[in-house]
């Protein structure tokens, strides 16, 4: 049950973070079409920005770099989708002005509209001074879409199921990511059709704790991203991306994300994904380049 504390903030802001697949196994699909699969998830520090604020009732301002390409009927956006979910649950609650800053790119394999949608409810959670407990917003988020669930916490997860299941990792060890996005939106929808074997091999068992960024990708190098290549024969250019990563000195290691065609590089410091960055900025300066903590 959802209950209303006596006082409402005034301003809040939420990062939606990326939500980036290390590595991704598809290993079945239901009758009603949901793929299930076994997949290790991180949050960089690079998203989304949600910041809410009361309002008698609900509006939503899109600005950021990729503001265009969701720009629409704000009731089919996923932020005004959860807004209005959790006020029916929440008692009094008046409504709010939304703003997103959309700066990750769009169709990217990296979670965006899903991590904008449990920032939304994060944040209005707090202004309306809410405090639903993590299974009530786990079942509002599992309604909005299967991967808003493992964006609530933002936390290293191995996810199963169709993504409802998570389960959080202890100990995950600190690094860096760099991000590579070239510009090229690819349909989810149309990789998965493009995935020829759909009841693939789970994950290896995973060890307790990594000690090390480095024991990590290691043991990554004994997984997959099952959609890699049907996305690759979507957009020949994300081969050109994993090359470019696989072959700088500080990469752990090189793979794509979700069901692309964002792309990422593992790095032991934030100061070698910086260093892959700025060399990826200098010669492919049209791309979508970020590099992060992880």
């Amino acid at each position: 049950m959802v209950t209303l504390k006596d006082t409402m903030a005034a301003r809040i802001e939420e990062l939606a973070r990326a939500k980036v697949n290390l590595a991704l196994h598809i290993t079945g699909q239901r009758e009603d079409g949901y793929h299930m699969l076994d997949s290790l998830v991180v949050f960089p520090e690079v998203g989304d920005l949600i910041s809410v604020e009361p309002a008698p009732g609900f509006s939503l301002r899109i600005t950021g770099e990729f503001s265009e390409k969701i720009q629409g009927n704000p009731s089919d956006n996923l932020v005004i989708k959860a807004a209005n979910m959790l006020a029916e649950h929440v008692p009094s609650a008046s409504g709010a002005q939304i703003e997103l800053e959309k700066s990750l790119p769009v169709a990217a394999g990296i979670g965006g509209g899903s991590a904008d949608a449990a920032a939304t409810l994060r944040a209005l959670a707090k202004i309306w001074s809410a405090s639903p407990s993590l299974a009530d917003l786990f079942g509002l988020a599992l309604s909005l879409g299967a991967d808003v669930p493992m964006c609530l916490e933002e936390k290293p997860a191995h996810i199963r199921g169709i993504g409802e299941i998570v389960e959080p990792l202890a100990d995950f060890p600190s690094g860096a990511i760099v991000l590579v996005n070239p510009m090229i939106e690819i349909s989810t929808p149309i990789t998965f059709r493009a995935l020829e074997k759909k009841d693939n091999t789970p994950l290896p068992e995973m060890p307790a704790q990594f000690g090390c960024m480095k024991a990590l990708a290691n043991w990554l190098k004994t997984c997959r991203n099952d959609l890699q290549k049907p996305a690759i024969s979507q957009a020949s250019e994300i081969s050109e991306v994993l090359d470019l990563l696989a072959s700088q000195q500080e990469t752990l290691l090189a793979r794509m994300s979700g069901s692309g065609a964002t792309c990422f590089a593992l790095c032991e410091t934030l100061e070698a994904a910086r260093k892959i960055a700025s060399h990826l900025h200098e010669i492919r300066e049209n791309w979508w380049i970020r590099a992060a903590t992880v």
